[in-house]
């Protein structure tokens, strides 16, 4: 991808339209599935799949366990933009190029966006499996993808500025950055379907390591109750889009300093894999209650 160019807008545009020329609906809900978690896509009512190496300027997705596929459809009667797998800071990729694809969402007329990722628990009253909907984040990955990019064209005294305002404001308000509707509506679900669930902050980390003891010792200190590597540049743009969010995280594997095991990379797969019914039971049910104008 040439960030620089053309402008963010007009590849934005460029890939929307390749899209729209191959479906012509207007997708309410964007979804982004996360490691071991695409087992989701199989309840959509496909009406087409894209490689994502086929639309212009996406990333590729290098991560074995995600399938780097766009699924356009119909989820409990509302249409969604599903991707099968996400983009993460530890595969090479800019914060821009990260965020990417909720641009294009954006562009497409996506009102709702869901993320989903496996994660580490830091919080000790959580267990492996657990299901927790995420209510705020803290940002260590060191990037951000809002920041404005400045490009040199005549030489360092001259410097072109790129902020566009067509894409957001400059400095758009986190307050809620995981929409209190939705957060409350997931809840409601999982009490109507006996599902357990848990509610906390995700500390996204850039990885691809793990962390130290003294790391996890650090991260609940600071307040997180579980950690990851991907969802918070996600976030950031959907939130600077304008577009409301709810977050869920899997807890696959735990990170207590005191009682630290090695990690097993099966072992998380697996545990993803076990609580994921859960999980797409609690989306299914949030979208079967929602109301799009």
């Amino acid at each position: 991808m040439k960030e620089y160019s053309m402008a963010e807008f007009d590849l934005i545009q460029e890939a929307a339209d390749f899209i729209r020329q191959k479906w012509n609906k207007k997708p309410q809900v964007g979804i982004v599935l996360g490691t071991g978690l695409g087992n989701l896509a199989n309840k959509i009512e496909t009406e087409l799949v894209i490689p994502y190496e086929e639309i212009p300027y996406f990333p590729k997705s290098t991560v074995e366990t995600h399938a780097g596929k766009l699924i356009l459809g119909t989820l409990e009667g509302k249409t969604v933009f599903a991707m099968q797998g996400r983009f993460h800071y530890y595969e090479g990729y800019s914060a821009k190029r990260i965020t990417f694809p909720i641009r294009v969402m954006k562009q497409l007329g996506v009102e709702l966006l869901v993320v989903s990722n496996a994660c580490g628990g830091l919080n000790p009253q959580f267990k492996r499996g657990d299901i927790m909907l995420i209510e705020d984040h803290i940002n260590l990955l060191g990037i951000n993808p809002l920041i404005q990019d400045r490009v040199s064209q005549l030489g360092v005294d001259s410097v072109v500025e790129t902020f566009d305002s067509r894409l957001g404001p400059r400095f758009p308000d986190m307050i809620e950055p995981y929409s209190h509707e939705l957060i409350h509506l997931a809840q409601q679900v999982a009490l109507e379907n006996k599902i357990a669930t848990q509610k906390g902050v995700y500390v996204a980390v850039s990885g691809p390591n793990l962390e130290t003891r003294a790391e996890y010792r650090f991260l609940r200190n600071i307040g997180a109750d579980v950690v990851g590597m991907s969802t918070v540049p996600e976030v950031l743009v959907a939130v600077h889009s304008n577009i409301k969010v709810l977050g869920l995280s899997i807890v696959t594997d735990m990170g207590l300093p005191d009682a630290l095991e090695p990690a097993n990379i099966s072992d998380i797969l697996a545990a993803a894999e076990n609580a994921e019914p859960k999980m797409n039971t609690i989306i299914c049910g949030v979208l079967q209650k929602l109301t799009f104008e």
